[in-house]
């Protein structure tokens, strides 16, 4: 079709903040558009708040691999036909088998238990900002902190000795990486699925107070499930927080007066997470769903087997839903972003990130209140393309 759009077209951002620019006029003429995959197939894109919240939670869109169209893999070639569900892999499946495994995790990343990690978390975030303090700046936000801060909590969580992180934190870094080969990913695959099985096996014989234990103690499980659903975690909680905790503060010290507004009072924390989230929404990237059934959708005939990308940065920038979405504005309502998805596929550790984004932001800017960039901000490398919005490295000094 003449007016569809390639699909390679709506990814590079053009701005170390914002969405590129294509959504605004797709979002305003089109917010459903024909894109067309690389192996050829015709499907769409949504990018407004509305249309992306009705395809994210219609149970006539599947995420499940045996119905999926997946249009293209990570390395750009096609994938032909469907294909059987991965036991444990939750995310790329439909209720009831999606319900039955997400339902074991449930527990695990509530509210009230994410809020009682807090004080850890608290701990955690003060030993690492001791370390920038040995360190002396200028530091890498990323390496000192970010990073080793969600690191350590999840694994905690999870029940990985953090002693042995060499063995599996490259993995979610590999697999988030445009520019990794198919050969880098398969084999940090290979070493991660060899380190959790390890795990597994191990604490079989003796458990301990953590995820894997817990999930081993329901008796239903067998260790490829285990192996996957943690797997899943480990890839979805580790680089995605992390991003969104380096990119946010990256945002607040180019943005002075909200940074300054935050600082004189601190009661703004959750609003400013929440406007944080919006405002960069890092998972940007390979969110699909396919039509079960035709499906009118927009004025348009959706049909059967039709593969439809979701936008969320695209969503969060409506400005039918979010005033002025292109500024930060840690005051304004937030309530119906979607930067943890929607629907019953929304992100299952979103109040974990939370807890961690409060809480490591907080202690940030107490232990330094004259943070700033060591660099200038053009001089920030940032990953632009790719599932996961993310700068390389940020340096900074106080």
């Amino acid at each position: 079709m003449s007016d569809a759009i390639s699909y390679e077209e709506p990814w590079a951002r053009t701005h170390h903040f914002d969405p590129p620019a294509l959504f605004d006029s797709l979002r305003k003429e089109r917010p459903l558009a024909r894109m067309v995959y690389p192996d050829g197939h015709i499907g769409w894109i949504a990018t407004s708040h509305e249309l992306v919240r009705k395809v994210l939670s219609d149970p006539r869109f599947s995420h499940g691999l045996q119905e999926f169209h997946f249009p293209v893999t990570r390395f750009g070639e096609a994938v032909i036909g469907s294909s059987p569900e991965i036991p444990g892999m939750f995310i790329h499946m439909d209720p009831p088998n999606h319900t039955r495994y997400r339902r074991l995790l449930t527990g695990e990343f509530t509210a009230r238990r994410a809020n009682l990690l807090a004080p850890r978390v608290a701990e955690v975030a003060a030993e690492q900002i001791e370390v920038m303090r040995a360190q002396g700046g200028p530091v890498d936000l990323i390496g000192s902190y970010a990073k080793p801060l969600v690191l350590r909590v999840l694994s905690e969580l999870i029940g990985f000795p953090y002693e042995e992180r060499e063995r599996y934190q490259h993995a979610p870094t590999v697999l988030h990486d445009p520019d990794s080969t198919q050969e880098e990913v398969g084999a940090a695959f290979g070493q991660v699925t060899a380190f959790i099985t390890e795990l597994v096996g191990n604490k079989r014989q003796q458990p301990g107070d953590d995820l894997i234990s817990r999930l081993i103690a329901e008796g239903e499980l067998t260790t490829e499930e285990i192996c996957n659903i943690v797997t899943l975690l480990l890839f979805a909680g580790y680089e995605t927080t992390e991003s969104a905790l380096a990119v946010g503060v990256f945002a607040l010290l180019e943005h002075p007066e909200q940074l300054a507004a935050l600082r004189a009072d601190p009661s703004k924390l959750d609003a400013a997470v929440e406007e944080l989230l919006r405002y960069i929404t890092v998972n940007q990237y390979e969110m699909y769903r396919t039509a079960l059934e035709d499906v009118e959708l927009d004025g348009h005939l959706v049909k059967k087997g039709d593969t439809v990308t979701v936008s969320l940065p695209a969503a969060n920038r409506d400005p039918a839903r979010f005033g002025c979405p292109a500024d930060l504005d840690i005051d304004r309502e937030t309530s119906g972003h979607v930067a943890f998805g929607f629907g019953v596929h929304q992100c299952l550790g979103q109040n974990l990130a939370r807890v961690e984004l409060r809480t490591g932001l907080s202690a940030l800017l107490k232990a330094f209140p004259d943070l700033r960039l060591a660099v200038a901000a053009e001089e920030v490398p940032l990953r632009l393309k790719g599932s996961v919005f993310a700068v390389k490295s940020l340096p900074v000094t106080w």
